[in-house]
């Protein structure tokens, strides 16, 4: 910051000038600094688990977020729910055919029009997660406050309904800076991210089932956490067939409250 020197008369008018009055050197105007957003990421590896930046590592580490699992035979499935395609139901079934516990992320427009759905999530076991109000990209709300208020809104709404309390968050497009992390944390939430992820919410670059399957077993790791879209009718055909190859390669489904206890 600039140091404002005061000139001489000043400093003569603030002993002799009328009574009461002072001169006071002027000031800088405030200068906003814009956050650093960070889009999450990483580098796949072939045949191994995918690599981290330090930075990303520290972040996580520093306020216990969950981002992929020790190197076993653990994975964890979860699925982004911002809005309804009607794939949902079938990946429930799937689901309960197989044994498979998953985490669901919702938004607060999703559960206002799904509650039916999310109501099954919970009766049968499932994970339900806090995917925000309204979606927003958490760094560009610049007030404290009302980064709280996108978690607290859905959570206090999800668990006057149903009983139970949402306790994992999601950021929306996985953008996050220091500050959300914190906020997400002292809110009482756990952040989740995720190790594999590919482009499967694009409605219009439908693939086949056979695509799906080929590119989440080509993505599995030790400690595995999977970001699904259920908008996918891809993914909601290949959903069973990617539980049993998993398995087949030794892989077992564990829930996120088994990654905290790790």
């Amino acid at each position: 910051m600039k140091k404002w020197a005061v000139p001489m008369a000043a400093v003569l008018c603030l002993t002799g000038c009328g009574a009461g009055e002072a001169v006071v050197p002027p000031t800088e105007p405030a200068v906003e600094v814009a956050a650093k957003i960070e889009g999450w990421g990483f580098r796949p590896m072939q045949n191994a688990r995918p690599e981290f930046t330090k930075e990303q590592i520290a972040a996580m580490d520093t306020y216990d977020c969950i981002y992929m699992g020790k190197e076993d035979e653990g994975i964890y499935l979860t699925f982004d729910e911002g809005y309804e395609t009607g794939y949902t139901a079938s990946i429930l079934d799937t689901l309960k055919e197989k044994g498979v516990t998953a985490a669901f992320f919702i938004t607060g427009d999703y559960l206002k029009r799904n509650e039916d759905l999310v109501r099954r999530m919970v009766e049968e076991g499932h994970i339900v997660g806090n995917h925000t109000e309204n979606h927003p990209s958490l760094p560009t709300v610049k007030e404290d406050s009302k980064v709280q208020e996108e978690l607290t809104v859905l959570g206090d709404t999800f668990a006057d309904t149903f009983g139970v309390p949402m306790r994992y968050a999601r950021p929306p497009k996985g953008e996050y800076d220091e500050r959300t992390l914190r906020i997400t944390k002292e809110t009482g939430y756990t952040n989740v991210f995720w190790s594999f992820a590919y482009e499967d919410w694009l409605q219009d670059t439908v693939k086949g089932k056979e695509y799906a399957y080929n590119k989440v077993m080509a993505g599995l790791h030790g400690g595995a956490v999977i970001l699904l879209h259920a908008v996918s009718p891809d993914n909601a055909q290949a959903l069973g067939d990617i539980i049993d190859g998993a398995r087949a390669q030794g892989y077992v489904f564990r829930s996120l409250d088994a990654y905290v206890a790790e």
